[in-house]
């Protein structure tokens, strides 16, 4: 959520930085809830001094023993005006939120125009892409041809766009996760979490992924309203919602693996087949709470991390700066890190690195507090896949395949696999 004082305060900027993202401001309709909101409160303060003043008078009435009959009807007509000022001030107030909300957050000056992703700007790259002597073939053709995968029989139990692992398929999805968890803990100083998979409806409003995003979620009938979560980021994050981080606890790093649920609303004809894009998938998320003046450090560190498995598991990837245009909702500042795949020759998103400044923290009222400053100040979150996990296993599938349909497991996967060198279709 923007700073209401930014945005009383300095409007013009924040509707050109807003545009940069492609969000066109309201002008009009923000400079009218914001007058009434001013009006009306102005009016509540001075009904209310008026009652205090009124309600003054009647106690020195009663002391001396006067009548202050036709006093208290004043202050019955005052608070019965007042009840209808305020409560018409909190319906503007509430309106006023409502439009808030749905404003998403200043890109960095360092984000770069753009409409698109294909304005986006490639930061660097690593690895040698892999020349093969024989037909690429896609990951859904090799997986099934092992016949460790099936996409019919996750049709009977859940719909189109899931699927169900086997044997050695199943246990490198399982030692990916494992491996990803055990870097970031034992390298890169994050503490392991385990979280609820359903979250209140408070805690999507937090990240910025309601109202945004509601047609994207699942959501469970009952009372309170719950979802099945998008992604770790959520529960993640509001571990510290209302809480107030002793300064030097900061940074505060936490690495999550949990399944995610998306409807894919709005990505109809895209990657339908194979496990690029589906209804449920797993990630192992990288989350950081951090000193505000130290939050750009912190995403290039993190971005790092998220580099450092594919690294290790030697899959060339790229790293792209987001342009304004691409940026999610609730970020300031992303980088993609694209894997290649042979398939379709060319890089896919396995993870995005943001950086959300204040955005996240102003909603989830996730503050610290220096020790020469009085009042809290909001922490910076960041979060990102560290990796996501079904696209990691795609990679690995098409830059290991082998001519004979089997696939060669990564030496860094290898002591996870008990020490298993390839996945052979069984006999």
């Amino acid at each position: 959520m923007l700073d209401p004082h930014l945005l009383r305060s300095d409007l013009p900027r924040i509707i050109k930085a807003l545009a940069k993202k492609g969000h066109v401001f309201d002008e009009t309709r923000y400079n009218t809830l914001e007058q009434e909101r001013k009006a009306l409160q102005q009016e509540t303060e001075v009904l209310q001094q008026q009652r205090n003043q009124l309600s003054k008078e009647v106690g020195q009435y009663k002391a001396k023993q006067q009548d202050a009959s036709a006093l208290l009807a004043e202050v019955h007509k005052v608070t019965e005006t007042l009840k209808a000022k305020s409560a018409s001030c909190q319906a503007v107030q509430e309106t006023l939120q409502d439009f808030c909300l749905r404003l998403p957050n200043l890109p960095h000056d360092s984000v770069p125009n753009g409409n698109s992703e294909t304005d986006n700007v490639e930061i660097r790259h690593w690895g040698k892409i892999k020349a093969f002597d024989f037909p690429v073939a896609d990951h859904t053709d090799i997986t099934v041809g092992l016949g460790m995968c099936s996409f019919d029989r996750a049709v009977k139990i859940a719909g189109s766009r899931y699927m169900v692992l086997e044997r050695e398929l199943a246990a490198l999805h399982r030692s990916l996760i494992q491996f990803m968890i055990d870097t970031h803990t034992e390298q890169h100083d994050y503490n392991e979490v385990y979280v609820p998979y359903l979250v209140k409806e408070a805690c999507l409003y937090g990240t910025g992924a309601l109202p945004k995003m509601r047609e994207d979620l699942y959501a469970v009938e009952g009372e309170p309203a719950s979802y099945l979560i998008p992604t770790a980021e959520v529960p993640v994050t509001n571990l510290l919602r209302e809480e107030i981080v002793p300064y030097e606890q900061l940074p505060v790093k936490y690495v999550a693996h949990t399944p995610c649920f998306r409807s894919e609303a709005g990505s109809y004809g895209k990657d339908t087949k194979g496990i690029i894009r589906q209804h449920q998938f797993e990630k192992v998320e990288l989350v950081q709470f951090v000193h505000a003046e130290k939050s750009y450090e912190a995403l290039e560190a993190l971005c790092g991390h998220a580099e450092t498995i594919l690294q290790k598991l030697d899959l060339p990837y790229r790293v792209v700066n987001l342009c304004g245009g691409d940026l999610s909702f609730s970020s300031a500042k992303t980088y993609d890190i694209e894997v290649w795949l042979p398939s379709q020759n060319t890089y896919r998103e396995i993870s995005s690195c943001s950086n959300f400044e204040a955005f996240q923290a102003r909603r989830c009222k996730i503050r610290t507090r220096a020790p020469q400053e009085k009042k809290p100040q909001l922490v910076h979150t960041l979060n990102g896949s560290g990796l996501a996990v079904g696209r990691t296993l795609v990679a690995i599938i098409e830059n290991y395949q082998q001519a004979d349909g089997s696939v060669m497991i990564p030496a860094a996967l290898q002591p996870y696999m008990r020490g298993k060198t390839h996945i052979h279709m069984p006999k």
